[in-house]
C-alpha cells in the first residue's frame, strides 16, 4: 500500500498582494480581546472559540509578511524524505539526526521505517533557531569588544 505525501495534502495559502492592507490589520488583533464571528448565508452566525482565533491572527500576521501558511495538525507522522523537505536538509542528513537522536523518532511496527511527529520536526526547528541566534550573539559581542574568534 502506497502512501500518499502528507505535505502534498496540507492545506496551503498563499498571499495575495491585494489584500496585504486588510491581512495586516487581521494579524494585529490580540485573542482573547476580539470576539470572531462567522455568518452563514443563513443568517445565522458562530462564534468562534479562542483557539480559532490564534490560528487566523498567526496565519493572518504570515500571509501579510508575504509567507504562504499550510496547516497541519502537530500529531502529523512525516517520513524522514517529508521531514528533509520541511525543515529544508537533505533526507541523508535528517536520516543521520534521526539516528543520533537529535530529532525523536518511532519504528512503524515490524518495520525498519520510521516516522517523525510534526511537533518533534518543529521542535528540532525551534532549538536549532535558537542555537543560531545564540551564536550570532556570541560572535556580535566578541566583534564589539575586539575580541579575535
Amino acid at each position: 500500500m502506497t502512501r500518499t505525501s502528507v505535505l502534498a495534502n496540507a492545506t496551503t495559502v498563499e498571499p495575495r498582494a491585494e489584500i496585504q492592507d486588510a491581512l495586516a490589520e487581521a494579524g494585529r488583533l490580540v485573542p482573547g480581546e476580539v470576539t470572531v464571528i462567522l455568518r452563514a448565508a443563513d443568517g445565522s452566525e458562530q462564534v468562534l472559540p479562542e483557539e480559532l482565533v490564534r490560528i487566523l491572527s498567526a496565519s493572518a500576521h504570515e500571509l501579510a509578511a508575504g509567507h504562504a501558511v499550510t496547516l497541519l495538525a502537530s500529531e502529523v507522522h512525516l517520513t524522514p524524505a517529508e521531514t528533509a523537505e520541511l525543515l529544508g536538509l537533505s533526507r541523508p542528513f535528517v536520516v543521520r539526526l534521526l539516528d543520533s537522536g537529535d530529532i525523536a523518532s518511532s519504528h512503524l511496527p515490524g518495520s525498519r521505517h520510521r516516522i517523525v511527529r510534526l511537533a518533534d520536526a518543529l521542535a528540532f526547528q525551534e532549538r536549532r533557531t535558537r542555537r543560531r541566534e545564540g551564536r550570532l550573539r556570541i560572535a556580535e559581542a566578541a566583534d564589539e569588544a575586539g575580541l579575535p574568534y
